[in-house]
């Protein structure tokens, strides 16, 4: 196996196990609604998971490990990624804040700041800011 293909396996592993933990989270009130399913195709899509492999990571989602990212920069630029697909699917309302206000959780954000770091990721990916811009916001909004 060549160097090439121990990266391409190991990046593929970690974009099912990302995947597998955003469905975790989605799943987290026992069922997936129609935006979150929306959101969850495109998300697919974006990280190049099969149609198998969608279907068995959504019968088996707990067997794959959570994998939070360990840095908050890290964290922040899934948060953006993240955000900006919630606004491209046009996940509108309650649904939107909701769907990222749970993966903001599963990203290992404190539980009790969620609801203001969602609507400051929305906000902020409305007005099409970049990613070094959108880092800088949301650690400057509690200052």
């Amino acid at each position: 196996m060549s160097f090439s293909d121990l990266f391409e396996s190991g990046f593929k592993k970690r974009n099912e196990d990302h995947f597998a933990a955003i469905v975790r989270v989605a799943m987290s009130d026992g069922i997936i609604n129609d935006a979150e399913k929306a959101f969850l195709d495109r998300l697919a899509t974006g990280l190049d998971i099969t149609e198998q492999e969608y279907k068995d990571i959504l019968k088996d989602y707990k067997l794959h490990p959570i994998n939070a990212p360990h840095s908050y920069d890290t964290r922040l630029e899934r948060l953006y990624d993240l955000a900006r697909m919630i606004w491209a699917d046009h996940i509108e309302g309650p649904d939107q804040v909701v769907l990222l206000e749970k993966l903001c959780i599963g990203l290992g954000f404190n539980p009790d700041n969620v609801k203001y770091i969602a609507d400051k990721a929305l906000t902020l990916v409305h007005y099409e800011v970049e990613l070094d811009e959108f880092i800088d916001r949301i650690k400057k909004m509690n200052q």
